[in-house]
């Protein structure tokens, strides 16, 4: 069993990489082979929306995002951890969502599929999301992006994995569950219906 974790925050060791690295350190417990992708160290482009993937196979854009491309296709599961900037996705979360864009135009536009029917295990992802607002809405904009950026890959959105009013770097460490929260989810994307 395969499981990707993107961490995309501009700060690094913070409070999503914390969170992530703990849900891939329960993944890997359970048997899982996992993999850490860090987009700030990446050169990744905005969409250009210049729908060349309408007549060609895949992004003209070469960059980091090709890389990504084929590992977002190979793994079985996706733990992708953004903060929340404006109540949405970072700015390098939400470059490599809409880089995707080119499996969207895959999966409605060409009417093809973007993973081999019948994949066994089923596809499924968790988001990890940390933001210093007090608001109950803090995480409804990126979790309607993460819905349908989840859509698109074939994958079963299983899980979300989010802490509010959390702020200063590190902070999330001292939080009562948060750790052992991320370790128990990592845990489950790997061992919960593993077969089905």
């Amino acid at each position: 069993m395969k499981l990707l974790g993107i961490s995309t925050s501009p700060r690094r060791h913070g409070n999503t990489e914390l969170l992530l690295d703990e849900v891939l350190r329960g993944a890997q417990d359970a048997g899982g082979s996992v993999e850490k992708i860090v987009l700030n160290d990446l050169n990744i482009a905005p969409c250009y929306e210049c729908e060349k993937c309408i007549e060609t196979e895949g992004c003209v854009v070469q960059d980091d995002m090709q890389m990504i491309y084929a590992k977002l296709i190979e793994t079985d599961r996706l733990a992708f951890a953004s903060p929340i900037f404006f109540m949405g996705l970072c700015a390098q979360a939400k470059a490599l969502v809409d880089r995707c864009q080119m499996f969207w135009i895959k999966k409605y536009a060409r009417k093809e599929e973007v993973v081999a029917p019948g994949r066994v295990p089923p596809r499924k992802g968790v988001f990890i999301s940390v933001g210093g607002t007090r608001g109950d809405k803090l995480f409804r904009c990126a979790q309607l992006t993460m819905k349908y950026f989840f859509d698109v890959l074939e994958m079963e959105y299983t899980d979300n994995l989010t802490f509010g009013r959390i702020d200063v770097k590190g902070e999330i460490s001292r939080h009562p569950t948060a750790m052992r929260d991320a370790y128990e989810a990592g845990d489950r994307l790997v061992s919960a219906n593993a077969d089905t």
